[in-house]
């Protein structure tokens, strides 16, 4: 086989492997999209509706408390993330740290993210059994947030890795100090630490064991910090396996108003990043 025809076919390859992955996105998406926006349209109204005594069994009322429940949760759990996450990339820098340091704690960092989120659930139910405590919106923050933690710091590694020398060339140069020198790399570097946000926001808010395991799948509205609660995942996870159609749509519905949160946080993301992309040196 001449290369000329192997080039053909790594190229027929690439653009099936491309087409299998548009389509069936696209696939998963518009079914989520016309089951859910159905239902939506029909009553729009149960997004803002708390439920009802019997809704996991006859969809009485809305899925108003898994929205606050994923708002209150990913929201705190994500702010504390980006804190973590970016001290630890700041400190993971050459200015900061020795190379083979930043290698064995990337190494480490891998690992935690290639674990799967359930095994954080576990780890925090853990910690709630030995305080004797219960399942709570605030243990769900704590997982989430260490959950969202090595996804934020590699993305935000990266980002300030790629950032130019020579910003900390211009800013050594003019007398600046080793934290000052840290916020102009990171302001150049802007645009990937946003990018890493948004994925930490995207995979919080979208994850479904971790928050199983701290949280619980409570029918109730949130009252407090510490008051069992329960997710859109969670609650698209029970409700899909009901025998009751009404129960199924909703989970549809609940699923549409999932996939445009995930969908605004990128496109939030794209404008940021165009938005911050004017402090990288050359433009």
């Amino acid at each position: 086989m001449d290369r000329y025809t192997e080039q053909r076919l790594f190229g027929l390859g690439v653009r099936a492997a491309a087409l299998l992955v548009v389509s069936a996105t696209a696939f998963v998406i518009g079914v989520t999209v016309v089951r859910g926006g159905r239902v939506l349209l029909a009553d729009p109204s149960i997004v803002v509706t708390p439920p009802g005594s019997r809704y996991m069994l006859e969809a009485d009322g809305g899925f108003l408390h898994a929205v606050l429940g994923s708002v209150l949760i990913v929201v705190p759990a994500t702010v504390v993330a980006i804190l973590a996450a970016v001290s630890t990339a700041a400190y993971l820098q050459s200015d900061y740290s020795s190379e083979r340091f930043a290698e064995v704690a990337t190494m480490f960092l891998n690992v935690l993210w290639a674990t799967p989120p359930i095994v954080y659930g576990v780890f925090v139910l853990t910690i709630i059994i030995a305080l004797g405590a219960r399942t709570s919106l605030f243990f769900g923050i704590v997982a989430i947030a260490i959950f969202q933690y090595p996804i934020m710091t590699r993305y935000i590694d990266e980002a300030l890795q790629s950032a130019p020398d020579a910003v900390r060339a211009a800013t050594y140069g003019l007398g600046a100090t080793r934290f000052e020198t840290m916020r102009m790399t990171v302001r150049a570097a802007a645009p990937g630490i946003v990018a890493g946000v948004i994925m930490g926001f995207a995979r919080g808010i979208g994850d479904a064991a971790t928050v199983l395991f701290t949280t619980g799948r409570s029918t109730r509205m949130p009252g407090g910090l510490f008051d069992a609660g329960t997710t859109l995942p969670v609650l698209i996870f029970d409700q899909a396996r009901s025998f009751n159609p009404e129960v199924v749509e909703h989970a549809y519905a609940a699923s549409f108003v999932l996939t445009v949160a995930v969908l605004g946080a990128i496109i939030v993301s794209k404008l940021l990043a165009g938005r911050y992309a004017r402090y990288a040196p050359g433009t």
